[in-house]
């Protein structure tokens, strides 16, 4: 048998809609609790919060731990436009809920009130939670969809990426162990290249990687056509020698090998074409570390066009201009000229072929260089045992004219390919653990600048 309410807060009720409706308490219809709910339920469907808030309170009233009237409380206050108390009760619904469909409904109408204060970071992070605890399908493709329509109207975006991966080369070290001395010193003291080994971390050293990056953005001005973000970038990744690399290089530690990077940029964006283009430029400035040191600082700007016939296809080409002042490197120009295509197939699966050039100055000339490079990429429509899979395979050409290494220059020859698992089917909070697997290889002419490198690593990425 359920446990009878005292009478007087039987009689609370009652002398409530009473003042509701202006009509003597005797003359008013007694409801019951469950009835009270759905009347107030059917009061916000009609749009009449006030009518909605008095309910609510009615039954709070009679039981301060009433679960669903915190919950029509909240709605009918954030309705009403009062969000302080609605974040009150909303977070009252949440330290309530003990099942999973109670904790859905908690955590949306705690979004549906933070979106309404602005506050649409921390909505999209209680969306997360929402879909966390739907109880079905349906109540969680409705999360996943007032998430896309939080995060489409939220002027801040943020990524963060974290990493741990097991690399076979962290310091970019030869896959040789001799190379050639100097050709100019050499060929004048000894009348030609001498040979010489390799040792400690001119050869690849082995370890783990561990590393991350917070990559966030304001748009502060937009319009239907335009948008102008504030940019910030903040990346960081050391490493954990293995037992070999300690062998190989005994005076060498991971943190020797540290690569940190804090960026400030501006971006730009203009859709075109009659809605089937995107003009962007961004403008970067940043500033780089190696080994605990400063290594460079850098000017960047990008400016691409894209462009989309068609739903299945979409052209993108542009150029990017770096002038990098070296503090531990040279200082060296670049500029690059950059092309895609990305095309939907008829099985579902997408292909994507992408080509640049690239062109370096430098007053040092062993910095100069020229570079080609072809990108390609396979994303399978129909997951292997659970999971989504993209291939991606490339080759570039580096030539530098000049080198300190050998006569006619050093010749780059390289080829990379990578394979990227993400499990669909585990997920925590809208995010799903990925899975990518890489190796490189480069051939050079000069012994210290051929690179192997495989590695593992093991990211996440977000469900929606």
């Amino acid at each position: 048998m359920p446990k009878r309410r005292p009478f007087y807060r039987s009689a609370a009720i009652i002398g409530i809609l009473a003042c509701l409706t202006g009509l003597p308490a005797a003359a008013q219809v007694t409801l019951d609790a469950p009835a009270l709910r759905q009347a107030a339920t059917l009061a916000l469907r009609a749009g009449d919060a006030q009518r909605a808030k008095v309910y609510a309170e009615a039954l709070l009233t009679r039981d301060v731990n009433d679960l669903n009237a915190h919950l029509i409380h909240a709605r009918a206050l954030r309705d009403l436009g009062q969000v302080a108390p609605a974040r009150i009760a909303a977070n009252r619904a949440w330290r309530l809920a003990n099942t999973d469909a109670e904790k859905y409904s908690a955590a949306l109408i705690t979004a549906q009130v933070l979106s309404t204060a602005g506050k649409r970071t921390r909505a999209q992070l209680w969306l997360r939670r929402a879909a966390e605890h739907a109880p079905n399908d349906l109540l969680r493709a409705r999360a996943e969809r007032d998430f896309k329509y939080v995060k489409k109207r939220n002027p801040w975006h943020t990524s963060l990426t974290f990493t741990l991966a097991p690399n076979s080369n962290i310091n970019n070290g030869s896959a040789q162990d001799r190379s050639e001395l100097n050709y100019a010193i050499s060929e004048i003291l000894f009348g030609q290249p001498i040979e010489y080994n390799l040792t400690g971390s001119a050869l690849a050293l082995s370890g783990l990687e561990i590393g991350g990056s917070l990559r966030t953005r304001y748009r502060f001005h937009q319009t239907p056509v335009t948008a102008h973000d504030v940019k910030l970038g903040l990346s960081y990744r050391t490493f954990a020698l293995s037992g070999s690399a300690k062998n190989t290089a005994p005076n060498a530690s991971g943190s020797d090998f540290a690569f940190g990077t804090a960026t400030l940029g501006y971006g730009f964006r203009r859709i075109n074409f009659e809605r089937k283009g995107e003009f962007s430029f961004d403008g970067e400035l940043g500033q780089s570390w190696y080994g605990g040191s400063q290594y460079a600082s850098y000017l960047r700007g990008a400016a691409f066009q894209s462009f989309s016939p068609s739903r299945t296809q979409r052209y993108r080409f542009g150029v990017d201009i770096e002038r990098q002042f070296g503090q531990a490197t040279p200082d060296v120009d670049s500029i690059a000229l950059r092309s895609s295509l990305t095309q939907s197939l008829k099985s579902g699966d997408t292909l994507y072929l992408g080509l640049s050039a690239e062109t370096t100055h430098s007053a040092e000339k062993d910095a100069e260089y020229n570079e080609v490079e072809l990108r390609t990429g396979y994303v399978l429509h129909k997951p292997i045992m659970g999971a989504d899979v993209q291939f991606g395979l490339g080759a570039a050409y580096r030539d530098y004219d000049v080198s300190r290494h050998a006569a006619d220059g050093r010749q780059d020859h390289k080829i990379f390919a990578d394979v990227t698992a993400t499990f669909r089917q585990i997920d925590y909070y809208g995010f799903n653990p990925s899975v990518t697997l890489s190796a490189s290889k480069t051939d050079s002419n000069i012994g210290l600048y051929d690179v192997n490198r495989i590695g593992l690593s093991i990211g996440i990425k977000s469900a929606f």
